[in-house]
């Protein structure tokens, strides 16, 4: 898990040739976009006819002079789209010693009081840091933008020194952000590289750690006082822990799959993955205790904690005693002190960091009045512009079927546009808003997401409009029982997306058991996955609040929310909705018991819309050969 390199292990899915729906032609989306120059440029695609084509070209770029291009119309500018990662439009001026833009960072050392009941090198914290800054002129200052996560100076997941850009994201920033008038710093979490203490898992003493290194790069002599966070994974939920402190220095942060909380990445209504119980210790345990001279400043007791909390996590749900999730809960202490913006990035298909750490998480900051703009595309856990990584990772049902249209060619460019506001104050304000694209691939704008002016459908469990078609309504915990249902062909393309529910009235044996819904598109005998959702039944009035029933006699309703979606079904496919005990990579519930499903009142609902009432927009085109040869 987190591992941010290029090589990154994946689940390995078989690749269909040919999937019976067809990809939707965007024609709409580029329709709406060429629209928007059209005016401009019309006169000019006339006189070409007799000038020439160069004249249709300077037109295009005279008309992009003032301002930055919007979003809508940068697949009209020249992007360089050939290579493994995006570009920006523009090279900058600014470099390091001798006019190199690559070199060297220089390493250093932040000390900051670690509270003695951190227990191992407390009172002493030490996080180290490295950083690349260009060379200035005249007093000249630069604002900062930082990669905080455990993976540099880490040989067991061979990376090299902090010194070193990263490959996964420091060498694009170092070659491409600093030039324009910023400098980068790699920062080590408490516990790995040549950080002090031990790897707790994103607890209070690496928290105090990230936020002291916030405060340090915001001080610098060579700093304009704004520092801006970026990464992905690991590396993406840091800055979500620096947000929790309102640091002064902090004024944007750009979460690629991070966490918004420990515990929430592992377990969802109450359900745990087969991961959860063993993450601690299992993942990230040659940190610590290895048989070395450090072995005494890892002795802390939340090192300890960690793997008895996440078995009982699987096995109650929560924690016996104490409070280690709380403390590795991010969100709200964010809206509740964070005075800057956030740039939030999220893999539809992400099987490491699931979408519901960035779906509603969006519409909290918005409603927080945070300023905030979402990027949710169909990858999986990745960088937006990565062509090869997507295609390899994307499976059927799983994101193909919106590749290459997924690979954001922009995105390199859209961060400079967004840490030059946000971090020099200069330029326009970036679009705040939602970018979402559907499972066929279409990609449009929303305000908020779940999005707004939806018509919620209901359809009965049992009804003409879901009929049971297999199994029956014993559900028991092997995994393989339990009934399946499937709409009619639709008459017509059916879109809808957020967060779809499916709220089930059940009968159990025991106080326990599991549901494991899954959402298909079907075709001819073939059916793709659209969308899961999991709950232990001790959970089943949604929240963390274990709920108490008389089995056999009762009967509960069980509110399912499904994983983040934006599906567009076509005309002629039927809907599948399988319910089962597990599925994906969960384990059964600590409390398995024979669930009975009763259709009547049960209702699995949709949030639809019409793509008439929608801004759909073409992005910049991928021209990388597995793009050209997987069009």
């Amino acid at each position: 898990m987190f591992q941010p390199t290029m090589d990154e292990p994946v689940l390995e899915a078989e690749l269909i040739e040919e999937w019976p729906g067809n990809k939707s032609n965007s024609s709409a989306s580029s329709n709406a976009a060429l629209g928007a120059t059209i005016a401009v440029v019309l006169v000019f695609l006339l006189l070409s006819r007799v000038i020439g084509a160069p004249l249709e070209e300077q037109a295009i770029e005279e008309s992009f002079e003032e301002g930055y291009t919007s979003i809508a119309d940068r697949y009209l500018r020249n992007y360089n789209t050939t290579e493994q990662n995006s570009y920006v439009l523009e090279n900058g001026s600014m470099t390091g010693p001798d006019g190199a833009s690559l070199w060297t960072g220089t390493h250093h050392f932040v000390e900051f009081d670690l509270p003695i009941e951190e227990g191992g090198s407390a009172p002493n914290g030490q996080v180290s840091l490295a950083v690349w800054v260009p060379i200035l002129e005249d007093n000249m200052t630069v604002p900062v933008i930082a990669e905080f996560g455990p993976y540099f100076d880490e040989t067991s997941v061979e990376t090299g020194a902090i010194e070193e850009p990263g490959t996964w994201l420091g060498t694009m920033m170092i070659e491409q952000i600093i030039p324009h008038g910023f400098a980068f710093a790699q920062v080590s979490v408490m516990g790995t590289g040549r950080s002090n203490h031990c790897m707790d898992l994103m607890g209070n003493a690496e928290q105090l750690g990230v936020d002291a290194a916030v405060t340090w790069l915001g001080t610098q002599n060579w700093s304009n006082g704004n520092v801006g966070m970026i990464g992905k994974s690991y590396d993406g939920s840091t800055p979500w822990q620096a947000a929790m402190f309102g640091n002064e220095h902090l004024t944007t942060i750009v979460p690629i799959s991070g966490l918004i909380g420990v515990m929430e990445l592992m377990w969802k209504n109450g359900s745990s993955e087969a991961r959860a119980p063993i993450m601690h210790n299992g993942v990230y345990g040659s940190y610590g205790l290895d048989g070395d001279l450090e072995d005494t400043g890892n002795m802390c007791p939340d090192y300890f904690a960690g793997p008895a909390t996440g078995g009982a996590a699987w096995a109650w749900g929560g924690e016996a005693a104490g409070n280690y999730w709380g403390e590795r809960y991010f969100l709200d202490r964010v809206l509740e002190n964070y005075n800057g913006s956030v740039y939030l990035i999220q893999g539809m298909h992400d099987w490491n960091v699931d979408p519901h750490m960035a779906i509603p998480t969006i519409n909290r900051l918005y409603d927080s009045g945070i300023e905030s703009k979402g990027l949710f595309g169909q990858w999986d856990h990745d960088y937006p512009d990565r062509p090869d990584i997507m295609f390899e990772r994307s499976g059927v049902g799983r994101g193909i079927e919106a590749f290459p249209e997924m690979v954001r060619m922009d995105w390199m460019q859209d961060l400079l546009e967004w840490f030059t506001y946000y971090l020099k104050e200069e330029g326009p304000q970036p679009w705040l808003g939602v970018e979402i694209q559907s499972n066929l691939g279409d990609w449009r704008f929303e305000d908020r997401y779940p999005m707004t002016n939806t018509n919620e459908i209901f359809w009965e469990l049992g009804s003409s409009d879901l009929s049971a078609i297999d199994g029956n309504n014993i559900v028991l915990p092997d995994a393989s029982s339990g009934p399946v249902y499937e709409t009619p062909p639709l008459e017509e393309n059916l879109y809808f997306g957020g967060l779809p529910r499916l709220h089930v009235n059940v009968n159990t044996a025991t106080v326990g058991g599991q549901l494991y819904a899954l959402l298909e598109d079907c075709n001819d005998g073939v059916c793709i996955h659209i969308g899961h959702a999991i709950m232990d039944l001790r959970y089943h009035a949604g929240g963390s609040e274990v709920q108490i029933w008389n089995p056999l006699t009762d009967e509960i309703t069980a509110l399912m929310e499904f994983f983040a979606m934006d599906v567009e079904v076509q005309a002629g496919h039927t809907i599948r909705l399988s319910i089962r005990s597990t599925g994906e990579d969960y384990l059964p519930s600590a409390a398995s018991s024979i669930s009975t499903i009763i259709d009547s009142g049960s209702t699995l609902q949709l949030d639809t819309f019409d793509p008439e009432t929608r801004e759909y927009y073409q992005t910049v085109q991928c021209t990388a050969q597995v793009c050209l040869t997987n069009a």
